[in-house]
């Protein structure tokens, strides 16, 4: 039977993320396999040494190592940095920082964590007024997207996107005012849920619009999975004061492919949902491929 360390390094040789755990003088005592493929350099080069120079802006991170103030992103969030491939080209990186303590408190190094960061900055979200600050439940799911899509990159696990719009949202807040507005929209977000399978996530994506990761094979069974999530949201018994207003979805359905960023992909599902809202309510849209 394997050991504890045996299980725990399984463990973190496993992560679809680059790790590297650095002592407090620097030097790397682990580098896993997604940070040999991100980078290419092998273990057998990294390990029981100072991390290499093209590397150097993992250990800075990414407050330091950003160029100009405007750029900075919040250290809880990670950032991105410049670093560069053992091949010489050029390497865009989405990192995190965790120190590391022991159970005194004293410090015994970090964990540096890593992903490539094509397009990371460029996802188009919905909507979003200041009153209902839906800014961490877009992060949430946001960092549910990142994860599932380094995932399809290192290890080809299927990837689909389903971007729902409420149809008459905007008009019930007019109508019915913001309360019925929000409580409708929980509401919803309620019955889709029911409707997902147990490895797929739902988020706010806007102020009446959602985002679901899922992990269906094919671009037809992600289809008909919308389809059906739309036929649910025609069940909600929403009542506001005796009103029943008819609520229904437009949704836009993609998959993703090996040749294109998450920002192409995003692109593209965007307008496959903009198309579903031009048709009418109870309508999906599988986006073009490229």
């Amino acid at each position: 039977m394997a050991d504890r360390n045996e299980l725990m390094e399984a463990a973190l040789e496993s992560l679809p993320e680059g790790l590297a755990l650095l002592d407090p003088e620097g030097e790397v005592g682990f580098w896993n396999h997604a940070a040999e493929t991100i980078t290419g350099f092998p273990s057998i080069e990294v390990v029981t040494r100072q991390i290499p120079w093209a590397l150097e802006p993992l250990l800075l991170g990414p407050l330091e190592a950003c160029e100009e103030p405007r750029d900075r992103l919040r250290r809880e969030r990670g950032g991105i940095i410049r670093a560069q491939h053992r091949s010489g080209s050029e390497l865009m990186l989405m990192m995190r920082t965790v120190m590391l303590r022991d159970a005194l408190g004293m410090r015994i190094g970090k964990a540096v964590v890593f992903r490539r960061a094509e397009g990371v900055n460029s996802l188009p979200h919905g909507e979003s007024s200041e009153e209902l600050n839906l800014e961490t439940a877009q992060e949430e799911i946001e960092e549910v997207v990142r994860s599932a899509y380094a995932e399809f990159v290192e290890s080809g696990t299927p990837l689909g996107l389903l971007w729902i719009a409420v149809d008459q949202a905007r008009e019930l807040r007019r109508t019915h005012g913001a309360n019925a507005y929000e409580t409708m929209l929980e509401r919803m977000e309620r019955t889709l849920t029911n409707g997902l399978r147990p490895s797929e996530e739902i988020g706010r994506w806007g102020d009446d619009e959602f985002l679901v990761v899922s992990h269906e094979g094919a671009p037809a069974a992600l289809a008909a999975h919308g389809q059906a999530l739309a036929g649910l949201a025609r069940t909600l018994d929403f009542r506001w004061w005796g009103d029943r207003p008819s609520l229904t979805v437009s949704i836009g359905a993609a998959m993703a492919m090996k040749s294109e960023s998450l920002a192409e992909l995003f692109d593209r599902l965007q307008k496959a949902m903009l198309a579903s809202v031009h048709v009418g309510g109870n309508h999906i849209t599988l986006a073009r491929e490229r």
